[in-house]
């Protein structure tokens, strides 16, 4: 099976059907040398994605940025207020009561993008679901796993 347009099916699987339209045309593949399985994905030098052991997909905040042209994707987004953006774009987790609006497929422990103003500004390990997040009030949403500053800091480091 050619490896585009698995990666295209593991995006619209993931996060709904025609946002693998959003994957640009000339990326770039990392194999694993033992099991000849893709690695990461990269274009023009920067990391799109990871593939994970389980099948699912470890985007980076550029990837979604990227991803967010399609309606579609929105669905697995969280938004967030202005008190909490700074704290979140750190590094820090998502508590519930900074969510603003929660797309429907946001599900537990899956890959979800933390927006704020429409930019993508860190994405995370859901703790719970769209339903959870909407019902609570209080306890960590999303676990932050990469955000803008943290991504800047590594450059520069």
């Amino acid at each position: 099976m050619d490896y585009v347009l698995k990666l295209q099916y593991s995006l619209d699987a993931l996060f709904g059907n025609g946002t693998s339209k959003s994957l640009p045309k000339n990326i770039e593949m990392t194999f694993s040398r033992k099991t000849g399985r893709i690695r990461t994905v990269s274009y023009k030098g920067k990391l799109l994605c990871t593939l994970r052991i389980d099948g699912s997909l470890a985007i980076s905040t550029y990837f979604a940025q990227m991803l967010l042209k399609n309606k579609k994707f929105k669905e697995n987004c969280v938004e967030i207020n202005a008190d909490a953006a700074p704290y979140v774009e750190q590094g820090r987790s998502v508590f519930c009561k900074h969510v603003v609006s929660c797309g429907k497929n946001v599900r537990i422990s899956a890959d979800t993008p933390v927006l704020f103003k429409n930019q993508v500004i860190a994405v995370g390990r859901a703790i719970l679901s769209s339903d959870m997040i909407s019902d609570f009030d209080r306890g960590v949403a999303i676990k932050v796993r990469d955000s803008l500053k943290s991504r800047n800091e590594e450059i520069r480091s």
